[in-house]
C-alpha cells in the first residue's frame, strides 16, 4: 500500500495540544505489515522518558477480542457450546442471581433468572452483567456492600448479580472476565498459559502478559488522570501482578505491535505467521452481528474519574459480533459497514476493517474513558488514514 497519510502531525498536535495528551503509540497495518508506526510525547508527565512505539500498555478491555478468540477455539474444536450453559464449563455463574433493585433497607432484592448465562450471552454482552462505572446498580453495590472492582483480579469480583434476564439487551460488563472462566474450565489451563500456546506463539507475540515482570514494567507507558480543568496528574496504577483470576475483560498488559499480531491474523482470515490461530469459517461466522435487532448505546459514566459518558459514532447504529463492535453504516471517518472495532478504558482504541484488508491501534494511558483529546486525536487519525486510502484507490 502506497499512499501516505500525516499520522506523525496528529500524534505531535495531541501531545503540543490543550488539553494535551500525555504520550501516545499508533499504528496501522495492512495484511502483511505494519504501514505505520508512531510514538510521541512521554510515558510520564513528571519524567522525561520518551514514549517509544517498545513501550508497555494495560490494554484493557482490548483483552476481550482475545479471550473471544480463545473461546472460538474450542468451539471449532467441539469442546464450547455457545448455547449450553456456561456452567456446564464455569460451575459458579450458575450462582448469580438476578437483581430487581434495594428493598427499603438497602438490601439488594435478588431472584433466580428465567433462563441459563450461556457462553453466547457472554459473547455478546447480553447476560445481565454491567461494570461499576458504568452501571448505577453495581455502583450502589460497591459503595454500600463492598462489591469489590474487577480490577482487584479476585474471584469475588465476579459475583455479581445479573441486572436482567439473560439474553434480553445488550449492556457492557465483565461478560469477558466470565468467558475467560469458560476457557479455564474447559482447558484446565490458566488463561494466559492458553494465550500462549494457543494465540501468541503462533502469532509470533512476545510482551503479552497477565503478569507485569519487571523487564516489562521499565518499558511501561505511566496512567494519568485528567482534572476538570483538562490538567493531567501521573497515577502509580498498576494492575494486580499476580493476579487470582486471568480477567479475560480487561488483564494484559501488552505492546501496540504485538497487538498489530492479533489484528492481521483477523485481516487474514485466521492465519498467523507460526500458524493458524481460527478457521476462515469461523473468522467469517464471528465477525457478523450476532445481536439480531439488538443495538449496541452510549456508555453512560457513572464514576467520574474512570469514564466519562462514551459513544462511538454517535447517531449510528451499531451491533455486536464474537466480539467486537460492528458498524452498520459507514462511519464519518471513513471507516466502512461492517469493520470491527473496540477500545479500552485507558484510551486505548482500535479498528478492523477486513474489506480493506487495514487495521489500527491507538494507545494512551488516560482516565477517565472517553478522553476527549485522545479521542478526538484517533479519530482524526482514522479520517486521514481513509481520505488517503480513497485517494490511492482513485489515482
Amino acid at each position: 500500500m502506497s499512499h501516505s497519510f500525516n499520522a506523525d502531525a496528529i500524534l505531535k498536535g495531541v501531545v503540543a495540544g490543550d488539553p494535551a495528551v500525555p504520550g501516545v503509540v499508533a499504528m496501522v497495518t495492512d495484511r502483511e505489515k505494519n504501514i505505520y508506526e508512531g510514538a510521541a510525547g512521554f510515558r510520564r508527565t513528571d519524567g522525561d522518558a520518551a514514549m517509544t512505539t517498545d513501550d508497555v500498555f494495560a490494554i484493557f478491555s482490548t483483552t476481550k477480542a482475545i479471550t473471544a478468540t480463545a473461546a472460538l477455539q474450542l468451539v471449532e474444536e467441539g469442546k464450547l457450546d455457545l448455547d449450553a450453559p456456561a456452567s456446564t464449563y464455569a460451575p459458579e455463574i450458575g450462582e448469580l442471581k438476578v437483581i430487581e433493585g434495594f428493598d427499603a433497607a438497602g438490601e439488594p432484592i435478588l431472584r433466580a433468572p428465567k433462563r441459563p448465562v450461556t457462553t453466547k450471552h457472554l459473547l455478546l454482552h447480553t447476560a445481565g452483567l454491567g461494570y461499576d462505572f458504568f452501571s448505577e446498580t453495581y455502583s450502589r453495590l460497591a459503595q454500600e456492600k463492598g462489591q469489590p472492582s474487577v480490577i482487584t483480579a479476585s474471584k469475588e469480583a465476579l459475583m455479581t448479580p445479573l441486572q436482567f434476564d439473560p439474553g434480553d439487551k445488550w449492556e457492557y460488563g465483565s461478560n469477558m472476565d466470565w468467558c475467560g472462566q469458560v476457557v479455564e474450565g474447559i482447558t484446565g489451563k490458566r488463561l494466559g498459559e492458553v494465550f500462549q500456546t494457543r494465540i501468541f506463539d503462533p502469532l509470533g507475540i512476545e510482551d503479552m502478559t497477565f503478569e507485569l515482570t519487571d523487564s516489562l514494567r521499565k518499558r511501561l507507558a505511566g496512567m494519568h488522570a485528567r482534572g476538570a480543568d483538562g490538567s493531567l496528574t501521573p497515577m502509580d496504577f498498576e494492575l494486580p501482578d499476580k493476579p487470582e483470576v486471568h480477567m479475560g475483560g480487561h488483564g494484559l498488559y501488552g505492546t501496540v505491535g504485538d497487538y498489530m499480531k492479533f489484528i492481521r491474523m483477523w485481516l487474514n482470515d485466521g492465519m498467523g505467521p507460526n500458524g493458524r490461530v481460527l478457521k476462515p469459517e469461523t473468522v467469517a461466522m464471528a465477525e457478523k452481528n450476532h445481536l439480531g435487532d439488538k443495538k449496541i448505546g452510549m456508555l453512560p459514566g457513572v464514576i467520574p474519574s474512570l469514564s466519562n459518558d462514551a459513544e462511538f459514532f454517535p447517531g449510528l447504529s451499531k451491533s455486536w459480533s464474537y466480539s467486537f463492535m460492528v458498524n452498520d453504516e459507514e462511519a464519518p471517518t471513513g471507516r466502512p459497514t461492517g469493520a470491527l472495532g473496540w477500545a479500552g478504558l485507558a484510551n486505548l482504541f482500535y479498528w478492523i476493517d477486513r474489506a480493506n484488508g487495514v487495521g489500527g491501534f491507538w494507545a494512551t494511558q488516560i482516565l477517565p474513558f472517553g478522553d476527549p483529546a485522545s479521542f478526538t486525536g484517533y479519530m482524526d487519525l482514522e479520517t486521514a488514514f481513509y481520505a488517503s486510502l480513497k485517494a490511492a484507490k482513485a489515482a
